[in-house]
């Protein structure tokens, strides 16, 4: 899942953070499994402040979808959440698998919900 400028959403901070989530991402893909472990762990902590940045900015242009795309971001977390207990117990195998969802989840969050919220920064800003 290399980085790709269709992913560019026209707001600094979202597109930086987006950049970082698909560089994570994709060292996921290829790693080893002595890397692995704290790559996951890494891409567990970008995204919990990845979500919180953008709770932040849906508040600050009072976001008309900020339930749905709030819950979304919890659901996400969650899953984190759970891949990592397992990971840390030095199950990779459903991380792993996970991790091969993350392209085609990115894809369509991106052209979705915060697609959504750039075009709300956009016009607040």
């Amino acid at each position: 899942m290399p980085w790709d400028e269709r992913y560019t959403l026209g707001v600094a901070e979202m597109d930086a953070t987006h950049r970082d989530f698909v560089e994570l991402a994709d060292a996921l893909l290829v790693a080893g499994d002595d890397e692995f472990p704290a790559l996951f762990a890494e891409l567990h902590e970008h995204t919990r402040r990845h979500f919180d940045n953008e709770g932040k900015l849906m508040k600050s242009c009072r976001f008309p979808a900020i339930g749905e795309h709030h819950s979304e971001h919890l659901r996400v977390l969650g899953e984190l959440a759970h891949f990592s207990r397992g990971v840390a117990a030095g199950r990779l195998g459903m991380a792993r698998n996970y991790v091969k969802g993350l392209p085609e989840w990115f894809a369509t969050h991106l052209a979705t919900m915060d697609s959504a919220l750039s075009a709300c920064l956009k016009r607040t800003n």
